[in-house]
């Protein structure tokens, strides 16, 4: 499913303002070894608190806050909703590959829904999006209060989902009311963790004299951070390679970005610097310096001892 999150900081924020997020990606599978039929994993801001799939059947917290402030009686709410949900999507495979023509085969949906709240503005956004086998399938658009198919094979659900007007007006009052109540709530249990804020190592590294130089980033929280390449305090984009914001196993982030080094001269090297950006903390600066370049390349091995040099030190052991 083509599905691009772009995290950019956008102007700058005070520390406590943040646009939060909360999300479920659910995903049916049809003969994937080794891979449950059904999983659905939820995340505020980005860190998952919630998961449950068709070997367990079981919905359970991913997050110690997330036990904190429920009750059993929560859970079992989300194990009917998650076994549920399990066999629509049984359903919706078959239903899709019959219009596809297809029969047998490995086939998979899934869906990202959810909602964005600005606790600066209070703008809200929500979002509802299908894909199959890895193509888009049908989007919600909130605005118009209809259904996108992107290709012609998602007609026949786009023309039966327009139709159905007391589901559309249901998921306008959820991605309008409903869900970012709910995304509060999150918030406010886990903002001991969530609304932390998190400063990260940063290190410069080169596995040989010709690669690129890594800037790596790693222990920064929240994911909402921007780590780029500057000459002369100017940022560049040429000669330069961003790397995905991937987690750690904290609950922390990690980063990197490359900048290919092999043209550049020896002695404009500290005209660079790679600089690490978060809201509502200093930034972070490593100045392109070979000595500051930390490499796993063979160290030059120091020249033998002279006789006279093995003597001297004799004596001062002495």
């Amino acid at each position: 499913m083509k599905i691009l999150l772009l995290l950019v900081l956008l102007g700058i924020h005070s520390a406590s303002a943040r646009t939060h997020s909360l999300k479920y990606f659910r995903t049916g599978s049809s003969e994937v070894p080794n891979f449950p039929q059904y999983v659905v994993v939820g995340l505020v801001d980005d860190v998952q608190m919630y998961h449950c799939d068709s070997n367990t059947m079981r919905a359970e917290p991913k997050q110690d806050w997330m036990s904190n402030i429920t009750d059993p009686q929560y859970w079992e709410r989300q194990t009917g909703i998650c076994l549920g949900s399990q066999q629509a999507y049984k359903a919706n495979i078959e239903i899709a590959k019959q219009r596809l023509n297809q029969t047998g085969g490995v086939h998979i949906v899934q869906n990202m829904y959810g909602c964005d709240w600005d606790d600066e503005t209070g703008e809200v956004d929500g979002y509802d999006q299908f894909g199959y086998d890895g193509e888009d399938f049908i989007v919600l658009d909130l605005k118009t209060d209809t259904w996108i198919a992107p290709s012609s094979q998602a007609f026949i659900t786009k023309n039966k989902w327009d139709a159905d007007k007391a589901q559309l007006a249901y998921l306008k009052n959820y991605y309008t009311q409903l869900c970012p109540e709910w995304l509060k709530k999150y918030v406010e249990y886990g903002k001991s963790s969530l609304q932390r804020t998190v400063v990260p190592s940063v290190s410069l590294l080169q596995k040989s004299p010709s690669s690129p130089v890594t800037c790596h980033a790693t222990g920064f929280y929240p994911n909402k951070a921007v780590l780029s390449w500057r000459k002369d305090g100017e940022e560049l984009y040429e000669d330069v390679d961003h790397g995905e914001t991937l987690p750690n196993h904290d609950g922390t982030f990690q980063m990197s970005t490359d900048l290919r080094v092999s043209s550049i001269p020896p002695e404009d090297w500290r005209k660079y610097d790679c600089v690490f950006q978060l809201s509502g903390v200093e930034d972070v600066v490593k100045v392109l310096d070979k000595d500051a370049v930390q490499s796993n390349r063979a160290k030059s091995a120091p020249s033998p001892a002279s006789s006279t040099e093995v003597q001297q030190l004799n004596t001062e052991r002495e």
